[in-house]
C-alpha cells in the first residue's frame, strides 16, 4: 500500500468513527465510492458533503483537502474539483493565503477553461470582498471580460463573473457599468440568487439606471420580474421613478422630488437626472409621433420638457450627439425634422401606441392602393 492509499485509509477510518449515525453513513458512501474508483459519482457527492455543518471549520476541510481529495484531484472533472474548493477557501481565515492556494490549483485544472475561470473569479472574490484590493479585482475582471465574451455560449461561471465585475463597480461608482453587469447577472443567474436579496439588488439597479451615463434603455430593467421585489416596501416608490424616466414624464418626476431627493446619491444629480429624463422626453416625443408628423417645434419641446426656450436647442443637439435620435434641426423655422428614434424596450402603452401607429399606416397604404387602381382603371380606359 503507498503512502498515499494509507493516509486515505487512516483519514476515512477515523471520519467514520463519528456518532453521529447519519454522518458516518456518508463517509462509508465516500470511502466506497473512491475504492470503486467511480470518480464522476465521487465528485458529486463531494460537491454537496463539503456543505455539511460538521465540515465548516478551516482544520477540517483543510485535512479534507490534505489527506483525501489532492490524492484523486487531477482524476476528477476539474470544474467539479473548483466547486469542492470553493468551500475549503471559503474557510481559510488567512485570505491572502487562500488566493495563493487557488494559484497553485490553476496548473491542475488548465485541462478545462471554466474551471480555470471559476477560480479567478473566487480570487477576485478574494480581493474585492476581503482585502479590498480593488486595483486586483480590476485586473481580474478586465482579464476575464474578452474571454468570456467570446466563449460562444453561456456558462455556469458568466453569472459569478458578472456578479463580481457588478459589486466591483458599484464600490468604485461607475453607475453604468454597474447597470449592464447587473442585467448581465440576472439573465444569467437570477434562479441562483437568493430571493431575500432580490429587493436590495433591485434598488441599487435602479439607482444605477437614473444615475448612470448612457443608460437610456429603462424599459429593459422594468421589463425585469426583479423589480416585482420591491412591491410592499420603502423603496416601491423607485418602480414609478423609473417608469416616469422611461415615458419621459417629467411632470411626474417633479411630483416626486420629495421622496426621490431623500436619496443623497438622487438628490446630489438633481441637474443631471433632470438633463437626461429631458432628453428621455424628446425620445419619447418623437416616438409618439407619425411619419409624417416627425417636425417637431422648439415650443412643443420648451413645453413638454419644461425647459426655457434658449436651452432647447441645446438639448437637440445633445440627443443627436449621443444617437439617441437622428434628424435636421430648422434654426429659421424654429423646428427639428426627426428621421429616427433610439430604439428601446417598450412598456404597453407604448406597445399599444406602435400598434395604433401602424393601424394608420395600413390604412394609409390601403387607402393609396384603391387610388391607384382607380386611376389605373381611368388611364386604360382612356
Amino acid at each position: 500500500m503507498s503512502n498515499a492509499q494509507a493516509t486515505v485509509t487512516a483519514y476515512l477510518a477515523a471520519q467514520k468513527k463519528t456518532t453521529n449515525k447519519d454522518l458516518a453513513a456518508e463517509w462509508t458512501l465516500i470511502e466506497e465510492l473512491y475504492n470503486e474508483k467511480l470518480w464522476n459519482e465521487l465528485t458529486i457527492k463531494l460537491v454537496t458533503f463539503v456543505r455539511h455543518e460538521s465540515l465548516q471549520d478551516e482544520t477540517a476541510l483543510l485535512q479534507l483537502y490534505q489527506n483525501f481529495l489532492s490524492t484523486f484531484e487531477t482524476k476528477i472533472n476539474p470544474y467539479g474539483l473548483i466547486q469542492i474548493l470553493e468551500v475549503v477557501v471559503d474557510n481559510i481565515s488567512d485570505k491572502k493565503e487562500a488566493i495563493e492556494f487557488l494559484e497553485k490549483m490553476k496548473d491542475k485544472v488548465k485541462i478545462c477553461d471554466e474551471a480555470v475561470w471559476y477560480l479567478q473569479v473566487m480570487q477576485g472574490n478574494l480581493y474585492l470582498s476581503n482585502l479590498n484590493d480593488l486595483n486586483a479585482t480590476k485586473k481580474i475582471i478586465e482579464e476575464l471580460r474578452d474571454v468570456l465574451e467570446e466563449a460562444g455560449n453561456v456558462t455556469p461561471v458568466h453569472g459569478k463573473y458578472y456578479m463580481l465585475a457588478s459589486q466591483y463597480y458599484r464600490r468604485v461608482g461607475k453607475h453604468s457599468d454597474y447597470y449592464r453587469c447587473g442585467l448581465q447577472f440576472l439573465g444569467c443567474s437570477l434562479d441562483d440568487f437568493p430571493r431575500d436579496q432580490w429587493a436590495q439588488q433591485a434598488f441599487f439597479l435602479g439607482l444605477a439606471a437614473l444615475l448612470g451615463d448612457g443608460v437610456y434603455n429603462i424599459g429593459e430593467l422594468l421589463a425585469h420580474p426583479i423589480l416585482e421585489s420591491l412591491k410592499g416596501t420603502e423603496n416601491e416608490w423607485l418602480v414609478e421613478l423609473l417608469k416616469a424616466f422611461n415615458t419621459g414624464d417629467i411632470n411626474k418626476f417633479n411630483d416626486m422630488k420629495k421622496i426621490w431627493s431623500g436619496i443623497p446619491d438622487l438628490a446630489a444629480q438633481e441637474v443631471k437626472l433632470r438633463q437626461k429624463i429631458s432628453l428621455l422626453c424628446l425620445m419619447e416625443m418623437t416616438f409618439k409621433r407619425s411619419a409624417i408628423e416627425r417636425a417637431i417645434s422648439f415650443t412643443d419641446i420648451a413645453h413638454e420638457t419644461k425647459l426655457p426656450a434658449k436651452e432647447v436647442e441645446l438639448l437637440i443637439m445633445k440627443a443627436l450627439a449621443l444617437d439617441l435620435v437622428r434628424g435636421e434641426i430648422d434654426q429659421v423655422a424654429g423646428v427639428v425634422n426627426m428621421s429616427w428614434v433610439q430604439p428601446r424596450v417598450l412598456n404597453r402603452n407604448q406597445i399599444a401606441g406602435m400598434a395604433s401607429t401602424l393601424d394608420t399606416w395600413m390604412g394609409a397604404i390601403t387607402n393609396m392602393e384603391k387610388l391607384m387602381e382607380n386611376r389605373a382603371a381611368e388611364i386604360l380606359t382612356n
